[in-house]
């Protein structure tokens, strides 16, 4: 199972583990893959504190970062909380209470604060979370949603870092090639969280074909070893899975959306911006189904609809647990269509040795199958 990216990443397995749960980060990188952490949502304070017991939990083991880099997105400059409510048309505003009122889902109680959500979309944002990022021992850098700076390529070459890219689109991969990126992870529409259109099994070869001999990642609804084998086969040197990890025993996933995951089939996910601005696939529930209705708003750009949404996820979470509730009903998350491949809780480490082994098997009967 070894590839090029193994030797040039001192991984044992070309396994990348896309989490925002440093546990499992540390799990995967310490069964042989290589964790990524996602940063997006974290402060400043809370990637160095994960950062640093990342470091601790996988000592000279190597592990990533992921920044989120969209070519648009509204800018929210240096406005104060209360500045930013004017950023939220009134008819998102009350949509969003009707939608919590019909469901039943409680206020917050009283002396609970509110959430407000930040993504650190910006450029200054992303600097800060870089800075973090460079000053541990990192060996990869990934961006999602856009090519990266060329300051923020030298800046990870000079330290040996790998940058990679994420992409829908062959035409996106050329763009990533050109701003000299190392890696591209090829992400079909099956995967979950932001995604295009074209499938893994199509977008894969296109993308190895359009970028040769850029080392390519497939992803996208990879769950098993015989899908690694799948990857390998189509021209990948390696898988990029995030969605599998979400019902580990390490996940932080919220348990009623775990629960969900565990039930789901691959046809109960949908292409949603409801959460993010941006089309990303997601659990369908009454969350999503409210904003596809003929007479929902539309939804606001990146990062401003995360934010308008946040309290309002923050009172579906604390009362989703609740059975048979609205809040229950209204529960979701990105997940891929993958989902209907996992079925049951299993430590992240077991998930890479069945992905190691299941590979195995596949290469062993192909090998003889040949004459």
């Amino acid at each position: 199972m070894r590839t090029p990216l193994c030797d040039r990443l001192g991984i044992e397995f070309p396994i990348f583990a896309f989490s925002h749960c440093r546990d499992v980060v540390a799990a995967v990188t310490n069964a042989g893959g290589i964790g990524v952490l996602g940063a997006v949502a974290h402060s400043p304070q809370g990637l160095e504190t994960d950062l640093a017991w990342i470091d601790e939990q996988v000592g000279d083991k190597p592990y990533g970062v992921d920044l989120l880099l969209p070519v648009t997105f509204a800018p929210t400059g240096s406005a104060q909380p209360r500045q930013l409510d004017d950023l939220f048309p009134a008819e998102q505003v009350d949509f969003v209470e009707d939608v919590l009122t019909r469901h039943g889902v409680p206020a917050l109680p009283e002396g609970v604060e509110a959430h407000r959500a930040s993504m650190s979309v910006s450029p200054e944002a992303n600097n800060t979370l870089l800075d973090i990022a460079l000053d541990h021992p990192i060996r990869l850098l990934a961006s999602a949603l856009g090519p990266p700076s060329a300051e923020l390529i030298d800046r990870a070459h000079e330290r040996n870092i790998v940058v990679a890219a994420l992409v829908g689109a062959a035409s996106h991969a050329r763009r990533q090639q050109e701003a000299g990126v190392d890696l591209i992870v090829a992400q079909g529409t099956e995967a979950g969280g932001h995604t295009g259109m074209v499938s893994t099994m199509v977008l894969v070869p296109e993308v190895v074909r359009a970028v040769h001999p850029l080392p390519v990642l497939a992803a996208g609804g990879i769950v098993t070893g015989a899908q690694v084998a799948a990857a390998m086969a189509l021209g990948a040197q390696g898988v990029w899975c995030g969605s599998v990890w979400l019902t580990t025993a390490e996940a932080e996933t919220d348990p009623v959306v775990k629960q969900k995951m565990l039930a789901a089939s691959a046809s109960d996910t949908v292409r949603s911006r409801s959460l993010t601005g941006k089309p990303a696939r997601m659990l369908r529930t009454a969350w999503t189904d409210e904003w596809e209705a003929p007479d929902a708003p539309a939804t606001l750009p990146m990062p401003l609809q995360t934010m308008l949404v946040a309290t309002a996820q923050q009172r579906i979470a604390r009362d989703a647990k609740t059975a048979g509730s609205g809040a229950e009903s209204l529960a979701t998350y990105f997940v891929g269509q993958g989902v209907g491949l996992m079925d049951k809780i299993r430590p992240a480490r077991e998930i890479v040795e069945e992905m190691v082994s299941g590979y195995l098997e596949v290469a062993e009967r192909f090998a003889s199958q040949v004459r």
